[in-house]
């Protein structure tokens, strides 16, 4: 039996996911914390943050993160998509930096808007 802190939302339940018996969960207070709990020990996936360059803007770099979760065992793969990208500015926030990274489904998005250097 595993035990996890659910974090689908704020209230943090204390999960027990049994493995030998179907991956049944027990300790969630909503459907989605039965839903985290069997994919976590399943299929365990994340949605990744990072950054990506930007020429023409003030700053050096734009915050980027994936649409949806990512296979944990597909992160450095999908991260490493990120390094030959340098994006011009202007940049808006949900504009797809990167479609479909590693073939996961996932996109990197822009999560800021980027003017133009004056």
């Amino acid at each position: 039996m595993k035990e996890l802190i659910c974090i689908v939302c704020p209230k943090g339940c204390r999960l027990k996911v049994d493995e030998e018996h179907g991956f049944a969960v027990a300790g969630n207070t909503c459907p989605r914390g039965e839903e985290y709990g069997k994919a976590e020990l399943q299929n365990p996936a994340r949605v990744l943050t990072s950054i990506v360059r930007i020429e023409g803007a003030p700053g050096r770099c734009c915050p980027v993160k994936t649409d949806r979760a990512v296979p944990k065992k597909e992160i450095f793969r999908v991260m490493e998509t990120l390094k030959g990208i340098t994006l011009q500015a202007p940049v808006k926030t949900g504009d797809v930096v990167c479609q479909n990274a590693c073939g996961t489904g996932a996109s990197w998005i822009a999560t800021k808007d980027m003017k133009k250097a004056e």
